[in-house]
């Protein structure tokens, strides 16, 4: 559908809005300026590069007051945005797709342009991470190019390559490279796998695997693990702690700012060292062993497997004992925590807390509840709900985990009302 202007075309009709696809701009926002990457103007992955970043900062901020201001929480004490120690060459991780721009065209490995799902553009001078995934990234798609391999298709479920996933220590140089394939070929690797090894990288390569996934959807799903070279997980280091990583655990993607957010959530804590921290939508269980010297015990759950794996197998590398892991649902699984808590935090997905769950955690009558939320929608809603169970919001302060985007990290201190 078309509207009166040939700017833009409306797609879809939202409840009281429609989306709409970006055709022409007319004139430039007086914000924007140079962007510092070759690729802005067509990849998707990042859309605030042409704005200066202290004004980035001030637009999230403002954007996150907005939101609470609207629910009418009452008075709050916003506490600023802490940025990013690095606003370029930040991220940890990057997950690349295999594609075409054009139809039939030459292959491509990298992200989407923005609105066009389906097509993929080769980004490999991407200023989010370092040189050592934009050489690795050349360095995978001059190969496959040359043996004219297909890009996996998700309409008629045909081809072969399907993502590349590379993920850095980036304090300790450390680098684990998953190429996520079909089993539709059976290709020989060890070409590639020396070619990788020879690499003149900054950091150390310790891992190229291979995972298999024919699962019809576009998500990442292991069905076959295959390790051609090293080993199948990496090491980084976070306040002064060591993480062992695989391909598909959680780990915050922004090492540095995620210092500052795990920062951030041990000073909402009080110095007495005798408390029981519940820590919901705990994954990996990072935030649960920074807390660990300030707790009694703590109490992480995880609904998937794998993570609190690496939960338990992390606290072991730093020595910590007073931390234990449970997996399952926190609807279902909260209700193993017989002990009172002095405090819970809550790290939930982007979606937010289910009803349910919330009610439960609720009902543990908590003196102070620390919840940290990537998606402030979800956040305002399921705070909407902890302020009429008898909590104030004592504290709203946001850090920026990624520069040049929309998202942005909230921590909020709620401390229980005096009966």
């Amino acid at each position: 559908m078309y509207c009166s202007t040939p700017h833009i075309v409306l797609k879809k009709k939202k409840k009281d809005y429609y989306q709409a696809r970006l055709l022409e701009v007319i004139q430039k926002s007086p914000l924007e300026d140079k962007a510092n990457c070759d690729h802005y103007d067509q990849c998707g992955g990042c859309n605030r590069q042409k704005i200066d970043y202290k004004k980035q900062l001030n637009i999230k901020y403002e954007q996150v007051k907005e939101l609470f201001l609207k629910n009418s929480f009452g008075e709050i004490n916003f506490q600023g945005i802490i940025a990013s120690p690095r606003i370029f060459e930040y991220r940890n991780k990057m997950e690349f797709s295999f594609g075409d721009l054009n139809k039939d065209g030459i292959l491509q490995l990298g992200m989407h342009p923005r609105g066009r799902r389906f097509d993929v553009v080769t980004v490999d001078n991407c200023q989010l991470v370092d040189s050592d995934f934009r050489l690795i990234l050349s360095t995978v798609i001059d190969y496959f190019r040359k043996f004219n391999f297909n890009r996996y298709h998700i309409i008629s479920r045909k081809g072969y390559l399907r993502n590349l996933i590379i993920r850095k220590g980036l304090n300790t140089g450390e680098i684990l490279v998953n190429l996520i394939t079909t089993s539709q070929i059976e290709h020989d690797l060890s070409e590639l796998s020396l070619q990788l090894k020879n690499l003149n990288l900054e950091g150390k390569l310790v891992g190229f695997l291979q995972t298999i996934n024919n699962d019809y959807a576009d998500d990442v799903k292991c069905e076959k693990l295959i390790t051609h070279y090293g080993r199948s997980y990496y090491y980084e280091k976070l306040l002064n702690m060591t993480f062992k990583i695989t391909s598909f655990a959680f780990f915050q993607t922004n090492t540095f700012a995620a210092e500052e957010l795990y920062k951030t959530v041990q000073n909402y804590i009080d110095e007495e060292k005798d408390k029981v921290i519940f820590d919901l939508y705990c994954g990996t269980g990072t935030i649960s062993q920074v807390l660990a010297q300030k707790a009694n015990m703590v109490y992480g759950i995880e609904l998937i497997e794998e993570a609190v794996e690496m939960a338990r197998e992390n606290a072991k590398i730093n020595n910590i004992s007073n931390c234990k892991f449970i997996t399952g649902d926190v609807l279902e699984r909260v209700n193993l925590l017989k002990e009172k808590p002095d405090l819970i935090i809550i790290d939930p997905p982007r979606p937010g807390i289910n009803p349910k769950a919330l009610q439960k955690i609720i009902e543990f009558n908590s003196k102070k509840i620390i919840y940290v939320s990537c998606n402030p929608k979800s956040l305002v809603h399921d705070l909407a709900d902890l302020t009429k169970a008898n909590y104030n919001i004592k504290e709203v302060k946001c850090i920026d985990m990624f520069p040049h985007t929309h998202h942005v990290e909230t921590v909020v201190l709620l401390e229980r009302k005096h009966s």
